[in-house]
């Protein structure tokens, strides 16, 4: 992995970004030891917070910041989400080029390889924070629910996979909830957070045992889709 090193050696392109310097040094601290959870957490809501109010600002455009990601990658945060094209991390969290390593799949579902990129991300990278975010009107939650009504209906062997991955959160909202149609898929959609971010407890050691000592944290969120803001689960 890239070190600080790399980093200060770096220091010596020229940068028009007015910021480079405080960029430059949040670099070289992320490569030496990271950045905290909780200050990950802050960033996060920071950061969609600008993205709600219409603010956003990051250094992804900077020529001195893509120089820099060449030599490595220091994220402060995991991202676990939908597919979904209206609910990107980079954009919600209005994060930059190097700051989320993002996982993607229709569901924000876990298996082996998806388990795979999280631990890569907390266990040979920087980050200490694993982010599992749904979001309103998942199509693949919704199909899922219609799953349960008509079970005699199937798709393609791709989509039924991802569908029958999330019935047992479908079945567990409706049993808990009695709710049906768009609340159910809203109630589904947050239980799916919930049962994936355990998932990744119970199936991962590694990640389990640093949880338990405080040095990272696993934590679920909701992006709702009206108001473009993200609740963070407790």
């Amino acid at each position: 992995m890239t070190d600080s090193h790399d980093i200060k050696d770096s220091s010596k392109q020229q940068c028009s970004c007015s910021d480079s310097s405080v960029y430059f040094s949040e670099m070289a601290e992320r490569s030496a030891k990271g950045v905290a959870w909780q200050q990950a957490l802050q960033r996060l809501k920071d950061g969609n917070r600008r993205y709600v109010n219409k603010s956003s600002h990051n250094n992804s455009s900077c020529e001195y910041t893509r120089q820099l990601l060449c030599k490595g990658q220091w994220p402060y945060a995991t991202v676990l989400c939908c597919s979904d094209s209206r609910v990107s991390p980079e954009i919600v969290f209005d994060a930059g080029l190097g700051d989320l390593f993002i996982v993607r799949v229709a569901g924000n579902i876990i298996d082996s390889r998806l388990l795979g990129s999280i631990e890569y991300a907390t266990l040979h990278s920087t980050s200490k924070l694993i982010v599992v975010m749904g979001h309103g009107s998942c199509g693949a939650v919704t199909a899922a629910t219609h799953a349960v009504s008509n079970p005699d209906v199937t798709d393609t062997p791709g989509i039924n996979g991802i569908v029958s991955d999330l019935m047992p959160a479908v079945l567990k909202a409706k049993k808990h909830t009695g709710l049906e149609g768009c609340e159910l898929i809203e109630a589904a959609a947050r239980e799916n957070v919930r049962m994936s971010c355990n998932l990744i407890r119970e199936t991962s050691e590694p990640l389990a045992d640093m949880e338990n000592a405080g040095d990272i944290k696993i934590i679920g969120a909701y992006k709702h889709l009206t108001s473009d803001e993200v609740e963070f689960f407790d």
